[in-house]
């Protein structure tokens, strides 16, 4: 926003959203999934698991994020496939009932039963509300919380199109792949039937529990642990990165955003639900408000971008950026250099 539009204001507006969103409340979330699963599945005290988490937020954030983030790489992909390979064999072992539960879902987002129940206008209206909220959560589509990590990233081929492609595929995974799989366990397993259904992750355990047996509660609380505590101190870093944006690589600055961070950690850990999840709704849709705004005024110099890139492809040459093709940004500092470009290595189409 800065670099692109001239609109230092802008990009400040969104770095202090992003801030609260991803700093704040996303880890009050993440905790709070940490403590529900943990309680639900072990009894465990809430209070003593946010004493626990702050602590071991506080080892990482004060000098440990690389080391957790070379961990995370190895370790989370792995845990990924393990998760969507249990819900493979639940879709296996419901096969039969596939068909039923895809009408289901259409039926429900669509059926005119369910907007007359309500009122048309009301039940639409709901629906996009909590539908773009969760999807938000889920792959971050349309925030620019991603372009944080991309812009310290050296795309393969070195070209800013083919990063945009490697953010795209994130959304895919994470809404397609993942989302999918979780909806499918749960709606397959008929624990939304029961009259003592749980909510949130403590839904998902009930599932995994009622279709494989009292062996996933321990998968689970493995697998939630990991990615919800690697999902804290990734958050931290998109928020560290926005308050050396706006105040500079200052101690007392970061020192307060630190401890502010982790009081939202131990908060997280300890309230209901709904109040966390009402406060993530907020800061993601200013956040969202103010990303498609630039989206919209920089969608030009995008499309050009892309074109370029096609172009390159199309000739059989491995894609590679000119910045002298693109006259709005030969004054830009640190915006694609050549001499910062590394050598491509050989794609293939």
């Amino acid at each position: 926003m800065e670099k692109g539009l001239g609109q230092r204001w802008m990009g400040s507006l969104f770095s202090v959203f992003l801030i609260i969103a991803f700093g704040l409340v996303f880890n009050a979330v993440q905790a709070n999934t940490i403590t529900d699963a943990l309680s639900h599945s072990f009894g465990f005290d809430e209070t003593i698991m946010g004493v626990v988490i702050v602590a071991f937020s506080a080892f990482f954030i004060m000098g440990g994020l690389r080391k957790v983030a070379s961990a995370s790489a190895r370790i989370v992909p792995v845990m990924a496939i393990g998760y969507l390979a249990i819900a493979l064999l639940i879709v296996v072992m419901n096969i039969t009932e596939l068909p039923a539960v895809l009408a289901l879902i259409v039926k429900s987002a669509f059926g005119w039963q369910e907007a007359a129940a309500g009122g048309v206008a009301y039940t639409i209206a709901q629906a996009m509300q909590s539908g773009i909220a969760r999807g938000l959560f889920s792959n971050e589509a349309g925030m620019g919380s991603a372009a944080n990590v991309a812009a310290s990233a050296t795309p393969n081929p070195n070209h800013p199109a083919s990063q945009g492609f490697v953010q795209m595929l994130g959304v895919f995974v994470d809404t397609i792949v993942i989302c999918t799989a979780s909806a499918a366990m749960i709606m397959l397993s008929g624990v939304m039937d029961q009259p003592d259904a749980a909510t949130g992750i403590s839904l998902l355990q009930q599932a995994l529990t009622s279709e494989l047996g009292g062996w996933t509660t321990y998968f689970m609380a493995a697998a939630i642990i990991l990615f919800c505590f690697s999902s804290i101190i990734a958050n931290y870093s998109y928020a560290e990165t926005n308050v050396m944006f706006l105040n500079g690589n200052t101690k007392k600055g970061l020192l307060a955003f630190r401890l502010c961070v982790l009081g939202m950690v131990m908060f997280g850990s300890v309230a209901s639900l709904p109040v966390v999840w009402n406060l993530a709704d907020a800061s993601m849709g200013m956040m969202a408000l103010i990303n498609i705004v630039a989206l919209a005024l920089l969608s030009g110099l995008a499309i050009r971008v892309i074109k370029d890139y096609e172009t390159q492809l199309k000739q059989g040459q491995t894609p590679e950026f000119d910045r002298s093709k693109f006259p709005e940004l030969e004054e830009l500092d640190g915006a694609w250099h050549p001499e910062d470009n590394v050598e491509p290595a050989t794609f293939n189409k």
